[in-house]
Formats: C-alpha cells, sequence, structure tokens
C-alpha cells in the first residue's frame, strides 16, 4: 500500500510551486473554475461576485505534475471493468443526514440493481465519513463509489479518508471541490478548500483508486472547462461524471470539443429522478446544471408523476448513451419528497430498466 502521506507531500509541493490560487476566487481554486458558476458568470456563493475564472481558457494552468502513470482504480468486476462491456448505472444514494437504519435499507433496495452506488457530500446535509458509508455499503453487496470534497476536509483528513477508502477495496471516488455554504448555512464553521478538484483527483490516482471527475457542460466558462478536464486527465483521473445537461446534444458538443484536447475518458450522463415538485427544486437549486423546463412540467402535471418520472428518467438515460464516449449514467437526485424508502424504489425501478434487468 502507498504511503499515502509522503506521495501527498510531494505531490502537492510541485503542483504548489506551479500555480497560485485564482485571486478573487472564495474557493481558492488553482485549476480552473468550480462547478458552481451561475448562468451569467456569477459565484454561487453571490450572483453579484464574478466568477474570476470567466474570462477564457488561457487562464487555466497547465498540470505540472508528476503523472500518475497507467490509469488506477480498475477491479476485474468492479464498474469501470462492467462499462467496457455495457451501460453501467450508478446510483445516488439518497438519505437523511446521519440515518443509519435508513441507509442500510436504501443500501439495499438500490445496491443490487446498481453497478455502484454514489454516496455524496452535500454542504447543507452532512451525513457519516466516508470509510463508513463504504463499509456499510460493502456490507449489503454493494459497490461503493464516495464523494470527497475539499469543502470541510484539510489534505491531512482526505488523505486519510483515502487510505481508508483503499484499505476497503473500494474501486473509485468522486473528487470535487465542493459547494461552498452559503452564510445561512452553519453560519461561523470553517469552510477549508486546502486543495481543488484536480489536486484531490492526483491524490486519489496516486493511492490506486480511480479518480473519478465532474464536469458541467452548461456552465460559463465552457472553454475553460474543456481545459480544466484534459487537465485532470493529465492529473490522473479515470472517469468523468456530467452534471444535468438541457439536451443531450449539449454533453456531445462539449465532449467534441474535449477530444480535440486529447481527452478519452469514459463518461457517465447524469439523469435527473424526480418525481414531485420538491425533488425537482432540489436538484434546480444547484447553480451550474440546466433542465429542460417542458420536461420537467411534463411530470409534475402528470396523472401519476411517479410513473411520469420514471419513464422521463429511462428515457434521458437512452438519449445521453446513444452520446459518443458516454458509457453510462448516474441517477442523480432525491427522487421523492415522501420518503427514503420510496426514492430508493424509484431509483432501483429506473436502474433495473436502464440495465435491463429483471426483477
Amino acid at each position: 500500500m502507498p504511503r499515502i502521506g509522503h506521495r501527498a507531500t510531494v505531490n502537492d509541493g510541485s503542483t504548489t510551486a506551479a500555480a497560485a490560487p485564482r485571486e478573487g476566487c472564495p474557493k481558492r481554486m488553482v485549476f480552473g473554475p468550480c462547478g458552481g458558476v451561475r448562468h451569467d458568470g456569477g459565484c454561487e456563493l453571490d450572483a453579484a461576485l464574478p466568477c474570476p475564472w470567466v474570462d477564457g481558457d488561457e487562464r487555466v494552468p497547465p498540470w505540472p505534475g508528476p503523472a500518475v502513470g497507467a490509469r488506477a482504480g480498475t477491479l476485474p468486476d468492479g464498474m469501470l471493468a462492467r462499462a467496457r462491456e455495457s451501460p453501467v448505472v450508478l446510483t445516488d444514494l439518497s438519505v437523511p443526514s446521519f440515518d443509519l437504519p435508513a441507509l442500510r435499507t436504501a443500501a439495499q433496495i438500490v445496491a443490487p440493481v446498481s453497478d455502484a452506488v454514489l454516496s455524496g457530500d452535500i454542504h447543507h446535509q452532512p451525513t457519516f465519513p466516508p470509510t463508513f458509508v463504504a463499509a456499510e455499503l460493502r456490507a449489503v453487496g454493494g459497490h461503493p463509489w464516495m464523494t470527497l470534497t475539499c469543502r470541510d476536509r484539510n489534505r491531512v483528513v482526505l488523505e486519510q479518508e483515502l487510505a481508508g477508502l483503499a484499505a476497503l477495496g473500494v474501486e473509485g471516488v468522486l473528487c470535487v471541490t465542493g459547494d461552498i455554504r452559503g452564510p445561512d448555512v452553519r453560519p461561523g464553521v470553517t469552510q477549508v478548500f486546502d486543495l481543488d478538484a484536480t489536486r484531490l483527483a492526483h491524490l486519489a490516482a496516486s493511492t490506486g483508486l480511480a479518480a473519478t471527475v465532474a464536469i458541467t457542460p452548461s456552465a460559463p466558462p465552457r472553454e475553460a472547462r474543456v481545459r480544466v478536464l484534459a487537465e485532470k486527465q493529465r492529473a490522473g483521473a479515470s472517469l468523468a461524471v456530467s452534471n444535468h445537461v438541457a439536451d443531450p446534444a449539449e454533453l456531445d458538443d462539449f465532449l467534441r470539443a474535449a477530444r480535440r484536447l486529447g481527452v478519452d475518458l469514459p463518461v457517465l450522463g447524469a439523469v435527473a429522478v424526480f418525481t414531485d415538485e420538491p425533488a425537482a427544486d432540489s436538484l434546480l437549486a444547484f447553480p451550474g446544471l440546466a433542465m429542460d423546463p417542458a420536461k420537467v412540467a411534463a411530470v409534475l402535471d402528470a396523472p401519476d408523476p411517479v410513473a411520469a418520472g420514471i419513464d422521463a428518467a429511462v428515457d434521458e438515460a437512452e438519449a445521453l448513451l446513444a452520446v459518443p464516449g458516454v458509457v453510462g449514467v448516474n441517477l442523480s437526485g432525491r427522487a421523492s419528497s415522501a420518503g427514503h424508502v420510496e426514492a430508493a424504489e424509484i431509483q432501483a425501478e429506473i436502474a433495473r430498466r436502464v440495465r435491463k434487468v429483471e426483477r
């Protein structure tokens, strides 16, 4: 097993010597904009604050190394290996904070029909540590895919989590900078942002985990985001997960531009899973993503919104899977405000239909 602390010190020393955080960025981003830039170019923290990265892709610094080498994280029976044979489904784990029975119940419902289960790290909904959740998912036969953010953990704690996940046999981690907390969410609590997503992805790949990175095709500045994805690949990323787009053609255009820069990462497209207004609003509240208003209205106004929401999600999954380079989908969203069991059952039904798995 790698000496994580030693390697992280060497790696971080080389990157910080090459570039400094962007002046005016509350997240201290070094390698490009975060996913929270609003459609008008404003910062997710304050719409009146312009994102300092909006001036163009030339401001994104190149990844200076060291390189990871061969992409890490592929297990013989893991999601990345399965993605070479057929479309895969990564399902969000949607449960209340610090509710162990709910976590176990939802995991037992979605894990058997999903290629992997994604545990998030939401800025206003803290939960158990990633290693704890991963162990619980493995206990019910699930294939955990854990989210790590830089908002609440400095680099030492991130290294500890990566070491724990690697020791548990977890295949991959979603490496994101993390949504910033507004002044009304845990006021006075420190926000760290010691690293950004690119540097975290490099740390994850250096431990042997599949470093998964996010792309946000709908948010400005588009050219910079294409460059950022190329640098994330150079830093060691093995997989990219897209944020929501209003039209799959938008993701197709983004990936075509990325391929011109040499990006060849497999990609998972985000499927919006909602069957009522609160579930839809929870997705729309995040800056940077896009959803088709007509499709949202069609689900919410349907005589049976649950059936309509499931059908819409399956249709969106099939449309995303037709985009070259997309090898699977991420079932993303709360699914239902009726409860975690109802939400998990909706996710499981969508996963079955996308993967064509019988009940």
